[in-house]
C-alpha cells in the first residue's frame, strides 16, 4: 500500500452525523446498506454510536431522502432505457449495493414488464457499436458482452442465430449454459 495509513476520522455526534448523511445523499442516490456502511465510520463506537446512526437512518427514511424501493425503481429503469442492461444485470447490481431481494424483485417485474429482452438487447449491441460478428471468436466476443450486461443465453441464441453465426459456435453457448446452476432463461 502507498502513502500513509487513512486517519480515521473523529466520531460524530447525532446532528452532525445526521449532516453528513445529507450530504452524502445530495452527492449521488445511495441505499440504506451503502449509507449505513459510510457512516459507520463515522460514528462513536459501542452501543451510542449504532444508537446515533440508527436514529439518522430512521429520520432520514421519515423524510423520504432515503428509500430503498424507490432507490431501486429509479435504478432499474436508468439501467434499462440509458444502458440497456438485462434484467439479470440489474438484478445483480441491486444486490451488490445491498437492496432486500423481495424490493429487487418487485421492481424488475415492474420495470420489465412488456420489455422484450431480445429487442433490448439489440438495443444494447447498437449502443456499444457492435456489428454482425465474422468469425467464431467475434461471436463469442459478442456472447460474453451481452452475458456480462445481463441477457439470457436463450435471447443471446436467438441473435447470434439471426445473424448467421456458425452452427458449432452456438451449440458450444448453449452447453455451456446447461452447465450454469440456477439459470432464470
Amino acid at each position: 500500500m502507498r502513502g500513509r495509513p487513512r486517519k480515521t476520522p473523529a466520531p460524530l455526534d447525532e446532528p452532525a452525523l445526521y449532516n453528513y448523511a445529507v450530504k452524502l445523499l445530495g452527492q449521488q442516490m445511495r441505499t440504506v446498506a451503502e449509507l449505513k456502511r459510510l457512516l459507520h465510520r463515522r460514528i462513536e463506537p459501542g452501543e451510542t454510536g449504532q444508537a446515533a446512526l440508527d436514529a439518522v437512518i430512521g429520520r432520514l427514511k421519515a423524510r423520504r431522502y432515503l428509500d430503498d424501493t424507490g432507490y431501486a425503481h429509479d435504478y432499474a429503469k436508468l439501467r434499462q432505457e440509458n444502458a440497456s442492461f438485462g434484467r439479470r444485470r440489474v438484478q445483480q447490481d441491486l444486490m451488490r449495493k445491498g437492496v432486500q431481494g423481495d424490493v429487487i424483485a418487485k421492481t424488475l417485474d415492474a420495470a420489465y414488464e412488456g420489455v422484450g429482452e431480445e429487442e433490448l438487447a439489440r438495443r444494447h449491441l447498437e449502443r456499444k457499436r457492435i456489428r454482425k460478428p465474422g468469425s467464431e471468436k467475434e461471436a463469442a466476443r459478442v456472447a460474453r458482452l451481452l452475458m456480462r450486461a445481463g441477457f439470457s443465453t436463450g435471447t443471446i441464441v436467438r441473435i447470434l442465430k439471426k445473424w448467421n453465426v456458425d452452427d458449432a459456435a452456438l451449440t458450444a453457448l448453449e452447453a455451456a449454459d446447461s452447465d450454469e446452476p440456477g439459470d432464470p432463461s
